[in-house]
């Protein structure tokens, strides 16, 4: 016995704009959007882009306040029906640390993270 696919469970009724999950890999993604390079090995350095939905092997345990999660909550909800980014807490929160650190490459002392971390 075979299951339905998530497509069939989940296809449009109406002439709303479908929400569609983001992009797994380069090979899902549009083909104006930029390639995210993947790790070959452990020893690799950090991917550039976060690493979205594929298996993590490192787990980490964050505890946050309720307002915090109240509020991933409600952005991960605007991004469906603003945006129609199907993503769950998880790739919010890899995204988020992205761009938080990438900034921090940039530009060190006067990051936000840094400023904010001071005050």
């Amino acid at each position: 016995m075979s299951l339905p696919a998530a497509d069939d469970l989940f296809r449009p009724t109406s002439d709303k704009p479908a929400v569609r999950a983001v992009p797994d890999s380069p090979e899902d993604a549009p083909a104006d959007a930029p390639a995210k390079k993947s790790r070959a090995t452990k020893a690799a350095p950090a991917p550039k882009g976060a690493s979205g939905r594929i298996r993590h092997d490192e787990k980490m345990t964050v505890y946050v306040t309720a307002d915090e999660l109240l509020a991933i909550e409600q952005t991960r909800l605007r991004l469906r029906a603003e945006h129609g980014l199907a993503v769950d807490r998880g790739r919010l929160v890899r995204e988020a640390l992205h761009l938080v650190l990438e900034e921090f490459e940039a530009h060190g002392e006067d990051s936000a993270l840094v400023r904010r971390l001071r005050a």
